[in-house]
């Protein structure tokens, strides 16, 4: 029997093509890191309210190299306060988050980066953040859901700069104002 005969007595059920083409995109989406981050972490055996809810933009390669965007930075209060950057980076791999960049942790006043973050496989019911010098822990169900972020105000370091530099000749340029210094 000839194939292409039959095929073009018997034309493609629409129905059929639809479901090919949608399969065909499911399996090219889960290849390429499509989905979302939330999808991602929850693959990988971890809470997704590790990051805050309004991601704008997610993409991960086959390595497991991630990058997450949030639509600013800003802030989320556990049984510590987070910060998260605007671009947020690492390496997800079963259970864990390595090469972390762009979340913090506050303890006593003062901010460190948290460069790793794991649970314990099978589940302890906790979760570490490696903040360098310690491991802080926490229970795990605080991130049971992603967290709403209040935003925090980022200068750009440009215009920080340029403002330092500004203020600086400013200073030495009033005229009649006597600073007690001498200009060189």
């Amino acid at each position: 029997m000839d194939l292409t005969r039959l095929s073009a007595r018997f034309p493609p059920h629409p129905f059929s093509v639809l479901l090919g083409l949608s399969l065909f995109a499911t399996l090219v989406g889960a290849r390429h890191g499509l989905g979302t981050v939330y999808d991602a972490l929850r693959d990988n055996g971890l809470p997704i309210g590790l990051l805050p809810a309004g991601v704008t933009d997610f993409a991960i390669d086959e390595r497991g190299r991630f990058r997450v965007r949030l639509d600013q930075a800003c802030n989320a209060k556990f049984e510590s306060e987070l910060h998260y950057d605007r671009n947020i980076s690492g390496v997800l791999s079963y259970g864990r988050i390595s090469d972390l960049a762009g979340v913090e942790a506050q303890e006593l006043f003062l901010w460190f980066p948290v460069k790793s973050i794991h649970v314990d496989v099978p589940s302890s019911g906790r979760i570490y953040f490696d903040v360098g010098v310690v491991f802080k822990q926490f229970s795990l169900s605080l991130f049971d859901t992603p967290p709403d972020c209040v935003a925090v105000f980022s200068p750009d370091p440009q215009l920080v700069s340029v403002s330092k530099r500004k203020n600086g000749i400013l200073r030495h340029q009033v005229p009649g104002v006597d600073t007690g210094r001498a200009d060189v």
